[in-house]
């Protein structure tokens, strides 16, 4: 199984649009994508004093590159897996199929102008926490009056809040632990966030969905999303709750997933997943050079000729805990597969529709883990 992961904030550079505008005749792409975002993303991709840190600039010019370089891949089977990290959300979202590129723009743009201004009225940041105990680094951050905005895995940890807590944090980082303070304009994915998730809920509800769509794992429990109205609420939701890329992973071990490839501009998450999925094949598209390389590795996973399902998928856990699945009865009218049961009460598995089961991953009592795969399905 292929995972595709779309970057987040951060992993863009100045100027890194450059050699793909020089390789592939992608800038009329770039073009129409700029209409949606209301600049010229081929300027901001290429012109080195361009301001690339500007979260106004910065999310829609990363979604517009995950999606056209997803594009350059070729043919993606419909049981491919995406991932996105914060923003890379969106870039998810259109390469699963359930909004389109423009549409994902668009919300990125207006994603970006209200977290801009909502950073504006609070003065906070993110500092990196890498290395130490995980229980320490999330005590030490709780401390500091700081949030865990970010749980990456592999060490990695970032702290999010007002200026004044990030620096009792600085004062009095975990033990073995290194901070790096992060150029971004704000504590995203905090309480701080509410007014811009205010104003993308608007930018969402306009947007038509597909029903369903490739299966999208969402940063907030690592949960596979394939319902599209399931999907707009989260990508509102995660605007102020932490992104945990950490279950994200989590997911994709326990779906078996064998190969991944970073959209541009990739290798940040490639480089946590390496660590996280020993054993996956991984390519990051860090410049036009690495797409022959992840083109190899999609075209493996989708031998030619391949007879493709498209309505096969995969219903995952929701949290932690027993599952129990509905009992003598296969076909289901509302998507509604059982529960899973833990100190929260019980928690609904669905997949928003009529569902045939062709094959239980997890029987009746069995603990699961969030994420891990219960039953295979047909739509």
């Amino acid at each position: 199984m292929l995972a595709l992961l779309g970057p987040g904030q951060g992993a863009q550079s100045p100027g890194f649009l450059t050699p793909w505008l020089t390789s592939y005749d992608v800038r009329p792409r770039f073009d129409k994508l700029s209409e949606a975002a209301g600049f010229d993303l081929c300027q901001a991709g290429t012109d080195p004093a361009y301001d690339v840190v500007d979260t106004a600039v910065a999310q829609p010019l990363l979604v517009a590159a995950g999606v056209v370089t997803a594009e350059l891949l070729g043919e993606l089977a419909p049981e491919v897996v995406l991932v996105g990290h914060s923003v890379g959300e969106l870039t998810a979202a259109a390469v699963s199929g359930a909004m389109s590129a423009d549409d994902a723009v668009r919300i990125a743009a207006r994603r970006g102008a209200a977290m801009k201004r909502a950073c504006a009225s609070a003065d906070g940041g993110m500092t990196a926490v890498l290395g130490g105990d995980d229980a320490e680094v999330k005590q030490a951050i709780e401390t500091a009056g700081c949030i865990a905005a970010n749980v990456n895995g592999a060490g990695q940890v970032v702290a999010a809040g007002p200026r004044d807590a990030l620096e009792r944090l600085a004062a009095s980082p975990p033990a073995g632990a290194r901070l790096r303070p992060l150029a971004v304009a704000g504590a995203f994915h905090t309480r701080w966030m509410a007014a811009a998730a205010a104003e993308l809920t608007s930018a969402v509800e306009v947007v038509d969905v597909g029903t369903q769509h490739r299966g999208v794992v969402s940063n907030l429990d690592g949960a596979m999303i394939t319902s599209g109205s399931l999907l707009k609420q989260r990508l509102v939701t995660q605007l102020t709750a932490p992104v945990r890329f950490d279950l994200c992973l989590q997911t994709l071990r326990g779906l078996g997933v064998t190969a991944l490839v970073e959209l541009a501009p990739g290798g940040v998450l490639a480089g946590i997943a390496r660590r996280e999925l020993p054993g996956v094949d991984i390519v990051a598209l860090r410049s036009p050079d690495d797409v022959a390389a992840a083109r190899a590795l999609v075209a493996a996973q989708h031998p030619a000729g391949e007879h493709l399902d498209t309505d096969w998928r995969v219903v995952v856990a929701p949290a932690r805990g027993t599952f129990h699945p509905v009992t003598e009865i296969d076909l289901t009218d509302d998507g509604r597969l059982g529960v899973v049961t833990n100190r929260s009460g019980d928690i609904a598995v669905t997949t928003g529709s009529s569902t045939l089961v062709v094959e239980w991953l997890a029987s009746d009592g069995d603990p699961v883990a969030a994420g891990q795969p219960l039953a295979r399905v047909h739509a």
